[in-house]
C-alpha cells in the first residue's frame, strides 16, 4: 500500500511519525494535519498490536520505534512511553482486534488552510 511522503525525505518522515506516535501514547490525543494523522494512526495501531503480545521481543521492537520520553520528567513515578503502552494502553484493548485509533477531521488551519485532524485512541 502506497503512503504519502509528507513532503520530506525518508529519514525526516520517519522521525516525524515516531514523534507523533510517541506523543499520542503519552497524551492519548494529538492535533496535526490530516495526512500526518492518517500515517501515524497506522503506525500507532501496529505498536499497540505489538504491545498486546507483551513478550520481550515485542517490547524491544516497540522501544526501537518509540522515543524514550516521559509523561512528566520531574515526577519520579512518571512512566515512559514504552512502559505506558505496555502497562496501561495495551490491556485496555486486550479484547479488540485492531482499530485502536480514530482520526477526526477538524477543519482548515487558519494560516495556510491545511486540513487539520485530531488523532486519538478509541475509548
Amino acid at each position: 500500500m502506497a503512503r504519502s511522503k509528507l513532503g520530506r525525505p525518508s529519514a525526516a518522515r520517519k522521525a516525524l511519525l515516531r514523534d507523533l506516535v510517541t506523543q499520542l501514547i503519552l497524551h492519548e490525543q494529538v492535533e496535526t494535519t490530516l495526512p500526518k494523522a492518517k500515517n501515524a494512526a497506522r503506525l500507532a495501531d501496529e505498536m499497540i498490536t505489538l504491545a498486546k503480545r507483551g513478550d520481550l521481543h515485542a517490547r524491544r521492537q516497540v522501544a526501537a520505534f518509540v522515543r524514550p520520553l516521559q509523561t512528566d520528567p520531574e515526577d519520579p513515578k512518571s512512566k515512559d512511553a514504552v512502559q505506558k503502552l505496555f502497562d496501561i494502553i495495551a490491556p485496555r484493548y486486550a479484547d479488540r482486534n485492531g482499530g485502536y485509533t480514530r482520526v477526526l477531521k477538524k477543519g482548515p488551519r487558519r494560516g495556510d488552510g491545511a486540513e487539520m485532524a485530531i488523532l486519538e485512541f478509541v475509548d
